[in-house]
């Protein structure tokens, strides 16, 4: 929360913006030098306002000749937009608006009356897009610049609202006893099976991206670590080009002993409730800016409805009847895509799980029970996703802890075991029910702010045609 924050001078500034702004005039009179973005400039002759703009917030800057020089007021006058400038003066209490009689007036605001006036950087011109104009700009062109992209006050808004999300995740997994750890991003072999990998050359031996923390978080919690939970990247070679899928991102990866498939998903709906609730206690401004620019664009508000708990469980079976019942051609054993899960949000449009996927949909490492089967008598496991309405968010579910079903799952799947010793031999000595999830940061953003692509969520985005900036 933005009041917790202490800052501290700098070399250049005394202040932030933000601190003038929010300091309920106990700055006025104050000697203070600032800095940033100027956002516009007025006036000619005598006198200059400027919209100066920082990370914190906004303020208007008053310079006036006989307090500045006159080739400071020039260049005041001249100046091109988003160049960068410092400015040392007093604080004041700015004029309030005229309002109509028996209307009471709005919270006091405060400007910077300049005594010296510095450029730092003067921006080019013109700009590859505007910062302060409401004119729409293709997605394209945002991430070519996205340097100025993110100086839009609702993209940055965007953006501190992820910084957010990871913080109020982290202090939850934090409080029911989950301890951080790094897993390696360079590996040997597949983390889920598959093919979907990015090859690479580590010295002279191949190696691959990690697709996962996966098997890692695993090992963690077989050497007695109980509870653990990464933060971190993941990299997947499939070559997906819709508005939910990268090829690199970060997910919430937790990991936790002696639980089962159900004991995390209550880990996981109790996280997104904590982050939900304090979003919508702590940073309405975000939501707010947004809003603002959703407004320019003819889009309806967000607003930030706290989920009720437990989220709906919707098991495999009853997906699977349910959109037969309206009429789709679908079979047990068949994946529930988009337009499948559409039918499904009819009823659920919010977050709920499907769990009790068939074993041979999912990856070795889950979990089943014999005896636990599907309508047509296949055997179901111990696996879950989470969704959001049509959306997928989660994969996770209860780990196989036997080796000898490990092996079996390895074989399976069309995979040695022998490559994968580095993994199974940790379940030779005594391993515990466990389970797991993994959970995309940017598609939890793309729910809290109504985001229609993934790419608007993440600050420098990685898919099959964009590698740069």
């Amino acid at each position: 929360m933005a009041d917790d924050i202490t800052w501290h001078p700098t070399a250049y500034r005394t202040h932030t913006l933000g601190e003038i702004q929010s300091n309920d005039g106990n700055l006025v009179g104050e000697e203070v030098k600032i800095c940033g973005f100027m956002e516009a400039n007025r006036g000619k002759g005598k006198i200059c306002f400027i919209d100066l703009r920082d990370g914190t917030g906004k303020i208007q800057v008053f310079l006036k000749q006989g307090l500045v020089s006159d080739e400071e007021l020039d260049v005041a006058q001249n100046l091109s937009r988003e160049s960068t400038i410092q400015v040392e003066g007093e604080v004041a209490e700015k004029r309030p608006p005229k309002v109509p009689d028996g209307e009471p007036l709005p919270p006091p605001t405060y400007e910077v009356v300049a005594k010296k006036f510095t450029v730092l950087s003067k921006a080019k011109t013109p700009l590859p897009l505007g910062v302060t104009d409401t004119v729409s700009i293709g997605l394209d062109t945002r991430l070519d610049n996205r340097f100025l992209d993110l100086r839009r006050e609702h993209v940055n808004s965007m953006f501190t609202l992820r910084a957010k999300v990871l913080q109020y995740g982290r202090e939850h997994l934090i409080t029911e006893g989950f301890k951080e750890i790094n897993s390696p991003k360079i590996i040997a072999s597949a983390s889920e099976g598959g093919t979907n990998l990015f090859p690479m050359m580590y010295f002279d031996t191949p190696a691959f991206l990690s697709q996962s923390p996966q098997l890692y978080k695993q090992l963690s919690v077989l050497g007695g670590m109980e509870r653990v939970f990464e933060i971190g990247p993941a990299f997947r070679a499939e070559k997906h080009d819709t508005y939910r899928h990268l090829n690199e991102f970060i997910s919430f990866d937790i990991e936790g002993a002696w639980m089962s498939d159900e004991d995390v998903m209550c880990v996981q709906e109790r996280m997104i409730h904590h982050i939900w609730k304090m979003v919508a206690e702590n940073d309405q401004e975000h939501i707010d800016a947004i809003n603002r620019y959703r407004e320019s664009q003819g889009d309806e508000p967000i607003t930030v409805d706290v989920p009720s708990l437990p989220f709906p469980r919707i098991a495999y079976c009853d997906a699977i009847k349910m959109i037969q019942d309206a009429g789709e051609d679908i079979s047990w054993g068949d994946d529930i895509d988009s337009s499948h899960c559409d039918i499904i949000a009819e009823k659920y449009p919010g977050f709920h799980f499907i769990p009790r996927w068939p074993m041979e949909m999912k990856p070795f490492y889950i979990h089943h029970v014999e005896g636990e089967n599907g309508t047509t008598g296949e055997q179901l496991s111990r696996g879950f996703d989470l969704n959001y309405g049509r959306d997928e968010m989660t994969s996770g579910g209860q780990r196989e802890h036997n080796v000898d079903e490990l092996e079996q799952n390895l074989r399976n799947k069309g995979l040695d075991p022998e490559g994968f010793t580095f993994y199974t031999d940790g379940f030779r000595y005594g391993a515990p029910p466990h389970a797991g999830w993994g959970l995309g940061v940017a598609r939890l953003l793309m729910v809290l702010t109504g985001s229609r692509n993934v790419r608007e969520t993440v600050l420098f985005p990685r898919d099959r045609s964009r590698v740069t900036p």
